[in-house]
């Protein structure tokens, strides 16, 4: 009987390792398909930061890009949270709580082809909302909460949450209410703002914030040695 339960024990025990190491090694395969741009959404429950893969969706992650530009999501809300599934973003035509100007509503209202990949539906990835119509996937999109492996290949993958996770897990704890097939949340979670930027930028502004230190210190070091040999 004991050997039974130490075998039981030690099965599960590589189980949970070969786990962990599966899902390390999906987030590594996930941290290398990501570009350089970045998108904060500051929520009233704090920031949520996520990247795009060109690589894998180029025209989704074009159109999505060009509406944070415009601050298409400004004022947009999360319509659905489903604790361990998906957090998704209404369509910014209907979901937003100013009007859009004419440029804005263009860009809202274009859809954009079903991009489907092989990338993986597990929490943190962001997969866009469609309707039956493969090629129907406008603004709306899931951040997922969870591992949902049938959604693979259903849906558009096409970037994955940076930073944030504290604030996904307070969308996970708003009381919620079921209506049909979607979850909601009996308060609205807006997305106040939005703002991009460009690591391989921010890495340049360091380097050369080195660079100029690094010069600086070599002159005042070349005064000095001057100094030295020609009082």
């Amino acid at each position: 009987m004991w050997s039974r339960k130490s075998a039981l024990i030690g099965f599960l025990g590589c189980f949970c390792i070969y786990t962990t190491f599966l899902t390390s090694v999906i987030a590594s395969s996930q941290e290398s398909l990501l570009g350089s741009a970045r998108v904060v959404f500051q929520t009233n429950f704090g920031d949520i930061e996520f990247g795009f893969f060109p690589g894998v969706a180029p025209k989704t992650v074009d159109h999505i890009f060009k509406l944070v530009r415009l601050g298409c999501y400004n004022t947009n809300h999360f319509f659905r949270v489903d604790k361990g599934f998906v957090a998704q973003v209404a369509d910014v035509v209907s979901g937003r709580s100013a009007p859009m100007n004419e440029q804005q509503r263009a860009e809202a209202e274009k859809t954009v082809v079903g991009e489907f990949s092989d990338v993986k539906h597990v929490r943190g990835i962001l997969s866009m909302g469609r309707y039956e119509d493969p090629n129907s996937a406008a603004s709306s999109f899931s951040m997922l909460l969870g591992d949902a492996p049938h959604l693979d290949g259903q849906y558009a993958i096409f970037g994955k949450v940076t930073k944030g996770d504290e604030t996904l897990r307070k969308l996970e704890e708003v009381p919620t209410r079921r209506e049909g097939i979607f979850v909601m949340p009996n308060e609205r979670i807006t997305i106040l703002s939005s703002y991009y930027y460009d690591t391989e930028m921010e890495n340049c502004e360091h380097e050369r914030s080195i660079l100029k230190r690094r010069l600086t210190a070599s002159a005042i070091e070349i005064e000095r040695q001057r100094m030295k040999c020609f009082p």
